[in-house]
């Protein structure tokens, strides 16, 4: 008792005797919770949730409902898939031809929407075709082939099997408002060099270049002017008053070929380009003057989804007679522009056509590919935007047969 009294505090304790039951008991619970976790992750893992389809065996009849129900939504329709072939081979799709769609319902009655890809034919990418009526000026150098068929006179002009024409694919864009409106036909483009590539470089891309089918580099052009942001027409050789004297070119049209010859022209000249709304004619004063030569090859220029645009300089012209038999859509250009070869006397024809077109509420004027109507034409369609004129495609301005 006394020498405890002297000894420090606790270092009279006895140690503690250990436990071995309560330590063996808490390690086995211990691995039982492990066990409990593991065999619930196992059986959420591996239990039906109703989110998958149940798949019956092989030998089970179909008609026996699994547990979950299933709502096939319709794919796009046939015509809604474009099977035609860019020029590179490369398979085409329209923006509709979309996913297929299911949508599942699951035992607590929530919809699970499951998307997949549609199957298509080949392999590879496939080129989206999303241009509908207009195009996109990043794209409008590139033809739509669907509007196109092969023949030995080249890659001509169709109307597509959803009635599509070249008219309205190739358009320019226009604000649809009823106001003011002008279009301007810059013609001749593709005889000059220096004169065609100043008008591509210089005009504004509301102004309408017409192609000469004797041009030169005709598809490089064509490829400038509509990335650029241009409409364009193909202008045909056809017979003037004066012929031969005045020789509008190789295959022009004549009132004394047979009308197999005459087509086999046309056709001809068609192939030289693509991507253009309709046909100009190039002289051809004494053509357009005779219904029974015209009747075929402008029956055949509207079959293929084409407008024709006389340039107004035959007073004894049947086109309006001949297009509305045929249903082809057609212009009339109001004014010739450059007649005298000046710019001040341009800049006065320009007050003149605005004039009409006030008056009337449309007006069309065409010009040569001159330095002096192309400095004209630039000045003044930055003026007369300013007062409210909008200067549209040629397409805009056709009386057009299928419009109402």
């Amino acid at each position: 008792m006394g020498t405890d009294l002297h000894a420090p505090l606790g270092r009279n304790r006895k140690a503690a005797r250990k436990r071995p039951g309560v330590l063996r008991i808490g390690q086995i619970a211990a691995s039982l919770c492990l066990v409990a976790i593991g065999g619930f992750s196992l059986y959420t893992a591996f239990r039906n949730d109703g989110l998958e389809q149940s798949k019956p065996p092989a030998s089970q009849d179909m008609s026996a409902a699994p547990p979950t129900d299933t709502i096939q939504q319709p794919q796009a329709s046939d015509n809604q898939t474009a099977n035609g072939k860019a020029g590179s081979g490369m398979p085409r799709s329209e923006p509709q031809s979309g996913a297929n769609v299911e949508r599942m319902v699951t035992g607590d009655g929530s919809v699970v929407t499951k998307y997949s890809p549609r199957p298509r034919d080949g392999s590879g990418p496939v080129l989206v075709d999303a241009m509908q009526t207009g195009q996109d000026p990043r794209m409008a150098a590139i033809p739509n082939d669907k509007l196109l068929e092969d023949t030995p006179y080249g890659r001509l002009p169709i109307t597509g099997p959803d009635g599509r024409r070249p008219m309205d694919q190739y358009a320019r864009p226009w604000s649809g408002t009823r106001g003011t409106r002008i279009a301007i036909v810059l013609s001749g483009l593709g005889l000059s060099q220096t004169g065609t590539q100043r008008a591509i470089q210089q005009l504004p891309e509301e102004i309408t270049f017409a192609f000469a089918a004797s041009g030169n580099s005709l598809q490089r052009w064509m490829q400038d002017a509509r990335r650029g942001g241009h409409e364009i027409l193909l202008q045909v050789p056809l017979e003037p008053f004066d012929y031969p004297a005045n020789d509008p070119g190789p295959d022009t049209l004549l009132t004394n070929k047979p009308v197999a010859r005459n087509i086999e022209s046309l056709h001809r000249a068609m192939g030289e380009i693509t991507n253009y709304t309709g046909v100009m004619n190039y002289l051809g004063g004494r053509f357009l003057s005779d219904p029974k030569a015209m009747e075929p090859v402008m029956r055949d220029i509207g079959k293929r989804g084409l407008l024709f645009l006389d340039d107004g300089t035959s007073a004894q012209s049947k086109t309006a007679v001949v297009a509305k038999g045929t249903e082809l859509p057609y212009a009339f250009a109001d004014l010739q522009l450059d007649n005298q070869v000046d710019v001040n006397a341009i800049l006065q024809k320009l007050d003149e056509l605005e004039r009409i077109a006030r008056r009337n509420g449309q007006a069309i004027g065409v010009a040569s590919a001159f330095d002096e109507s192309i400095d004209a034409i630039s000045k003044w369609s930055e003026e007369a935007t300013m007062r409210g004129i909008e200067i549209v495609g040629v397409a805009a301005l056709v009386n057009d047969p299928k419009t109402p």
